[in-house]
């Protein structure tokens, strides 16, 4: 009866070894943790993109990765696109921001 309970203990203990190597970022993949912390920041950042009037007409793209901040699509002038990379970097948490911002 000991000797079940106690490689009943070593089964739960290697599920949770397992458990937390799963949830740990590779070069390629980002952890549990670090998607949450991207998906905060792409929503801090879209929110003062359409809280801000003269953002807010432009659709721009919004994606984080690892804390660098990616903005994409077309603006009508460089003012629009400065406006737009000093917003993201004003968001908390990120690391660089990525401008990928066209003038048509």
């Amino acid at each position: 009866m000991e000797k079940k309970r106690e490689v009943i203990g070593y089964l739960v203990l290697a599920m949770f070894i397992a458990a937390l190597i799963a949830c740990a970022s590779t070069a390629k993949q980002s952890s549990t943790g670090e998607y949450i912390d991207d998906s905060v920041i792409t929503t801090k950042v879209k929110t003062l993109f359409a809280a801000d009037d003269f953002l807010k007409s432009f659709q721009i793209g919004v994606e984080t990765y690892k804390g660098v901040v990616q903005l994409s699509g077309f603006v009508n002038s460089q003012a629009a696109v400065d406006k737009a990379v000093d917003i993201a970097k004003s968001v908390q948490g990120i690391k660089s921001v990525k401008n990928d911002l066209v003038v048509k």
